[in-house]
């Protein structure tokens, strides 16, 4: 205790302007704030981006590990409840704004333990990560090697949780990965295969030099996040230095075998990158992750949407450990469904994008892609946060106070755009107008008008033709369109029309672009075409028969009745 007062009373000497390197008018840079739970507090706290302090929420306990934004500034924030090894947790708080505690939920006994990382879904229920044990009689019974086996092993499972009461939840969907082992030491078990003919399971005798950590601990999953568009769920794990992707649209008893869901594969893994060996696909010049933290989906609608970024910490990382943000290509289609050559490792061979950081964070840290396009970087061992452009430019760095420099340990971040409704309300505007003269009954012409957001800087806009002259025949290509932010610009819509068959005709009318999403947001685009009186182009023989009798004086007076 003595340590720790010593070191919180040193700290007093370091102010924000000791800590902070901003440039808040470097263009690309983004508004926002920064929420994190440093490792040794029991605060969180919402930062702007100057390091003042917006908000905090307390807690009896240290976060077990991460903290994620809800609505209405309630934060949800796991909670270490016992000390057992790295990324330990015990539970689950919702904390509003004013500090109330809304949700105070426990998930770990004698058997498991939840872990690292949580993620709350769409529909209001939590995704928890977590351990359980398994005995040496259990792991040899699996398959294991009883020569690699000490006590137990801890395998990965994930839990979802229904809140039901201030303390209480039910489990209503889970997968085990132990449900999903393979391996080739012990052919009396039923689990017996070939391991690279089945890159879809879990090798139970692959996995991470044990010497110096809990041998127990096989694979130390330490990040969870979920994809709602393909309904997936996505892992870190750690020490097979992969990620691994797996179904959520399965019922639990799905989860546990090999069919069922989206993908008719059960609880299998629908795909696996960083590290090819363990699969027996590959050598260790083919892995690609060192012991990486926090594998997310990129956000659609953000640069790289439905990309992949690890914070690949580069724990053995040949020529030394180096920390890279890494943007992956996964290859998925519009179904979810993963392609994999026959005999061959999970594509893609190499990253799109890697940040090369120029620090080495030996455990812990974090990545995330914002909507400009830059990505926010968490050095979680020195509390660092930096963020950096495509172009790896540095625009903006933090380090955390708190609860003091030398136990500002943080493990990743969540980002909070700035609350300006404003910001994110589309504003639809048509510029243009289309006109033909002398168009033949029949005959068609051509046009186009243009159509751009004005709305706020952070709004997309979803646009349709709702409707157009009832007279001629019209098509618009494009005639719809999604998405379209004030930055993206103005885009052209051609128009074809086939002129009625009708002469001498002036015909006038509106096309009426409007907001998808808002009815009373429209523009239209005014219209008039005319087509001829005749076919027979007669009127210059008309004026040419002027001018000839207007030579003749006799006549001269009868051209005045062909005027």
């Amino acid at each position: 205790m003595s340590i720790l007062l010593c070191l919180t009373s040193c700290a007093t000497a370091f102010t924000s302007e000791h800590l902070i390197k901003t440039q808040p008018e470097t263009i690309g840079s983004v508004s926002g704030h920064i929420l994190f739970s440093p490792m040794y507090s029991t605060q969180t706290y919402l930062i702007e981006r100057n390091g003042d302090i917006n908000h905090t929420w307390s807690s009896d306990y240290f976060p077990g590990e991460s903290v994620y934004m809800l609505e209405n500034n309630t934060i949800l924030r796991s909670i270490k409840i016992t000390l057992t090894g790295g990324g330990s947790g015990g539970g689950v708080q919702k904390i509003a704004a004013d500090n109330t505690l809304l949700w105070d939920f426990r998930f770990y006994s004698d058997t498991y333990l939840s872990t690292h990382d949580i993620e709350p879904l769409p529909n209001g229920n939590v995704l928890i990560l977590a351990w359980e044990l398994k005995t040496r009689t259990e792991a040899i019974a699996a398959g294991r090697d009883p020569t690699t086996v000490q006590d137990a092993l801890k395998p990965n499972f994930i839990a979802e949780i229904q809140p039901t009461g201030l303390t209480t939840g039910d489990v209503v969907w889970e997968w085990h990965a132990w449900d999903h082992l393979i391996q080739e030491y012990d052919p009396g078990q039923d689990n017996y295969g070939v391991v690279a003919d089945h890159p879809e399971l879990i090798n139970i005798n692959f996995g991470f030099d044990f010497s110096g950590t809990d041998p127990s601990d096989w694979l130390h999953s330490n990040s969870i996040d979920y994809n709602p568009g393909l309904d997936q769920i996505m892992l870190s794990v750690r020490y097979f230095n992969e990620l691994w992707v797996i179904d959520h649209s399965t019922t639990t008893a799905e989860a546990a075998s090999h069919t069922g869901g989206n993908s008719g594969k059960g609880g299998d893994l629908l795909y696996r990158w960083g590290n090819p060996q363990a699969y027996q696909a590959g050598t260790e010049q083919d892995r690609q992750f060192f012991q990486q933290h926090d594998a997310t989906w990129i956000d659609e609608g953000y640069p790289g949407g439905g990309h992949i970024m690890v914070f690949n910490n580069g724990v053995g990382r040949p020529g030394g450990g180096t920390t890279t943000v890494d943007e992956i290509i996964p290859p998925v289609n519009s179904t979810g469904h993963y392609y994999l050559e026959t005999g061959s490792a999970y594509g893609p061979e190499t990253p799109v994008w890697v940040y090369h950081t120029g620090f080495f964070a030996k455990y812990i840290g974090g990545a995330l892609r914002l909507h400009t396009g830059n990505t926010l970087v968490c050095n979680g061992p020195a509390g660092h946060f930096l963020e950096v452009t495509p172009e790896f430019a540095v625009l903006w760095e933090y380090t955390n106070p708190y609860p003091n420099i030398f136990l500002n340990h943080v493990f990743k971040l969540d980002y909070i755009a700035s609350h300006d409704p404003s910001s994110e309300i589309p504003d639809l505007d048509a510029e243009g107008s289309l006109s033909w003269t002398d168009v033949p009954p029949g005959g068609t012409v051509n046009g186009s008008f243009a159509i751009q957001n004005v709305g706020g800087s952070e709004s997309f806009l979803d646009w349709e033709i709702a409707s157009s002259p009832t007279w001629g025949t019209w098509s618009f290509h494009p005639d719809s369109g999604e998405h379209l932010n004030p930055e993206d610009g103005s885009i052209t819509v051609n128009v074809t029309v086939r002129a009625p068959e009708r002469r001498n005709r002036e015909f006038t009318g509106l096309i009426t672009i409007v907001n998808v999403e808002n009815p009373d947001d429209y523009d239209v685009i005014p219209i008039q075409l005319h087509t001829p009186s005749s076919t027979v182009q007669s009127t210059p023989v008309m004026h040419r028969m002027r001018h000839y009798v207007s030579t003749f004086p006799i006549v001269k007076i009868l051209s005045t009745f062909l005027e």
